[in-house]
């Protein structure tokens, strides 16, 4: 059957004053399955690497510019294209920063779209139904455009199809209520218009997706009174020009999806092969009105094979690639994989593979290249027993609980019975299973301890964050549950293992951990390397005045405190006594440093970073400070497989609190000498990039030098390193 698996975050949706539009415009494939590129409704066109969850690059017109068609990416050239103001088409590489110094052509006519898929060409089509190759139409901006559409009609959907030797524009059209077809070859250019059926009386298509197979375009659609329609294309040359009359489309019903009372009003219908179709914003049969899902549906034997509750609103929009759906709901812009195995009446009926009760309950096999190889059957009685898997089974109970009954268990069991289950359901449990199990119970314990204030496993969370198989964006209030409880432990393990943290998460973790007391800090458990490293730093004597990284404490009697004031010289003497000391307890810095670890993204951070306190931003800033002074020291140890901050984050972190708080802190006394240190700190760090770059200039002018020329038994080279 058809499997939804356990989806994850891509970003977050920003709110809008209109919430029927979820701000996003459209998601096209790039280079390979693991990047997109998403363009916002307004300004904004951003890179991201699935996988990572994180954006790669971003680019934004002006204020007064307007993104009018989604941004694609060009494969043969790598570059990205994208319309701004209806008439002005953009290119640009992934190395360049600013938008608006990219190229740009102004065209003569309002422009629909722009496509590009692999294997094709970039075409542009126009508001009126004119279509262009790129490339011919950059070489003559203002050309002139014919209108294709009548005065009336108006296009409503479009898109790219390359079969092995033509390559198509399909769009719709709407006139009056009546919906149209073209189809533009271009080899030969030529234009053929179809006329659609018309289903019941006042009812437009909500979406359309197309598909090739077959030398055939099949085009589906979705009625909002749950009609699931296909019309097939011949992609054959035409027959001569009859005349402008329409031809008939006829279509053929594959599903009638169940609405309930009403017609649906945001949804989405995603052909994904031959035989499975995805639609979101559809109710699911056996759940109430009022819940909105994702599901499968496979069209062969009208069955659903698989469904997904989506949170939030849904805006009818639904984007697949490489067997993940790119679907966004509520706040939240989600990516859900999927699997679709070739389909079959067994599959279709949920019995491809029936497990006998025996084998259910046999203990866990070891796998030989043949089963994974050949899905080779292995008998019960041939079952290899590892030594801990027959030491297990005999120490525990005959009748072990399954994945369905903990989950139950944890519903209502009391916290030493929850943990002790969850322990031994992990320990026997498949690495294969792990991946889907552990995430349910995760969100199960999470909804529990939220609503029962008296129910808490920290054990058995932080087991599950161990496991490797949890991220935020399947379990998305674990952190802020670890902090409501003060459970400092298991929000470190989140912060070292979830590779999805958003930067609001980041910022209330750290919010937290500046603003604990000693006392609290003191009183936590944390993994012993961090606290090591902390403890070698702090116990650390001071070492001797002399350049550190760049950084010479000589360099403070320079021009740097001749521009300032004699009150500002005196406060940072009195201060440079306290530089080497860490201003925060040994724990509360740990804490911190997972923060300086966890990834983020500027524009997402620096935000959240203005909620935080004048005071915390200096406390924060001082402990920036002994670090940066602890990193530059010639002394500083060095140790392998500690985990710790980097000189670069830590700097990185000083550029963002100064850039959120810059104006607080110019008018907080406390700061001044503060200030004027990291003034000293970043000057000294442009300093000795400069010099690593002269030196890197003089290697690689070395490396051009041409070999030694035989000049005998003895000479003399002089280098001059400027």
């Amino acid at each position: 059957m058809a499997a939804l698996y356990a989806g994850y975050t891509l970003r977050g949706l920003a709110p809008t004053q209109n919430r029927s539009n979820s701000g996003i415009q459209g998601v096209e494939a790039e280079r390979d399955s693991d990047h997109v590129v998403v363009t916002d409704s307004t300004r904004c066109v951003t890179l991201y690497k699935v996988s990572d969850q994180k954006p790669l690059s971003c680019w934004t017109v002006k204020q007064g510019h307007t993104l009018t068609g989604p941004a694609v990416y060009n494969s043969r050239t790598q570059e990205y294209v994208a319309v701004s103001d209806r008439k002005v088409i953009r290119i640009w590489k992934e190395e360049d920063i600013v938008l608006d110094k990219a190229f740009k052509a102004t065209v003569s006519s309002d422009v629909w779209r722009v496509h590009c898929v692999a294997g094709g060409d970039p075409v542009v089509l126009f508001h009126r139904g004119a279509v262009r190759l790129l490339d011919s139409l950059l070489s003559a901006p203002q050309q002139p455009i014919e209108e294709v559409l009548s005065q009336e009609e108006a296009i409503s959907w479009s898109t790219n199809v390359v079969t092995e030797s033509q390559q198509f524009v399909l769009f719709t059209t709407e006139q009056k209520g009546d919906h149209f077809v073209y189809l533009q070859r271009l080899s030969p250019n030529t234009l053929q218009r179809y006329h659609l059926e018309r289903e019941e009386p006042g009812l437009s298509p909500l979406s359309f997706s197309a598909s090739y197979r077959d030398a055939h375009i099949r085009l589906l659609y979705l009625y909002p009174n749950g009609h699931v329609n296909e019309s097939v294309v011949s992609v054959r040359a035409p027959v001569p020009d009859e005349g402008a009359q329409a031809l008939p489309l006829p279509r053929s019903l594959l599903l009638a999806l169940p609405v309930g009372e009403g017609l649906l009003e945001a949804a989405s219908a995603q052909a994904l092969d031959e035989a499975h179709v995805a639609v979101v914003g559809v109710p699911h049969p056996s759940a109430g009105s009022g819940k909105d899902f994702l599901c499968i549906w496979n069209t062969n034997f009208q069955t659903l094979q698989a469904g997904k509750e989506m949170a939030g609103k849904i805006y009818g929009q639904l984007w697949s690639f490489w067997n993940k759906l790119f679907i966004p709901h509520g706040k939240t812009f989600s990516v859900i994989p999927y699997d679709c195995p070739k389909s079959s009446l067994a599959s279709a009926l949920g019995k491809l593979r029936q497990v006998k009760t025996e084998e259910s309950k046999a203990p866990t096999s070891v796998p030989s290249w043949n089963t994974l190889l050949h899905e080779e059957k292995v008998h019960p009685s041939r079952t290899v027993e590892t030594r801990k898997t027959r030491t297990t089974r005999k120490s525990h109970s005959a009748q072990s609980l399954t994945n369905d009954q903990v989950l139950e268990l944890i519903k209502t069991a009391p916290v030493e019975e929850v943990q002790r289950e969850v322990q031994l359901l992990l320990s026997r449990t498949d690495t294969q299973d792990l991946q889907t199990s552990v995430g349910q119970l995760a969100c199960t314990l999470v909804s529990r301890s939220l609503n029962d204030p008296a129910f808490y496993t920290p054990s058995s969370l932080a087991q599950l964050v161990h496991t490797r198989y949890l991220c935020h964006s399947v379990c998305p209030d674990l952190v802020l549950l670890a902090l409501e409880r003060k459970d400092y432990f298991l929000c470190q393990l989140c912060l070292q293992f979830f590779p999805d943290i958003p930067e609001v998460v980041t910022c209330a973790c750290l919010k937290v951990f500046i603003s604990m007391s000693e006392v609290d800090a003191a009183n936590v458990n944390l993994e012993p390397d961090s606290v090591f490293f902390m403890e070698a730093l702090i116990a650390q004597e001071h070492e001797p005045s002399g350049l550190r990284n760049g950084f010479s404490p000589a360099d403070e009697g320079r021009s740097d405190l001749a521009e300032g004031a004699t009150t500002a010289k005196q406060d940072n003497e009195k201060a440079s006594t306290a530089e080497h000391m860490c201003p925060v307890g040994l724990h509360k810095a740990v804490l911190l440093n997972e923060v300086l670890q966890t990834a983020y993204f500027d524009s997402f951070l620096l935000p959240h970073l203005k909620d935080l306190s004048s005071q915390d931003v200096v406390l924060f800033l001082q402990y920036l400070q002994f670090l940066y002074l602890k990193f530059s020291q010639d002394a500083f140890p060095q140790t392998q497989g500690l985990r710790s901050p980097s000189l670069t984050q830590v700097m990185d972190w000083v550029s963002l609190l100064l850039d959120a708080h810059f104006t607080v802190l110019v008018m907080t006394p406390e700061a001044k000498a503060l200030l004027l240190t990291l003034h000293r700190f970043v000057k000294s760090q442009v300093r000795f990039v400069s010099e690593l770059g002269k030196i890197e200039g003089s290697l690689k002018e070395l490396d051009k030098m041409a070999s030694k020329r035989d000049v005998g038994q003895y000479s003399i080279e002089i280098i001059e390193l400027f």
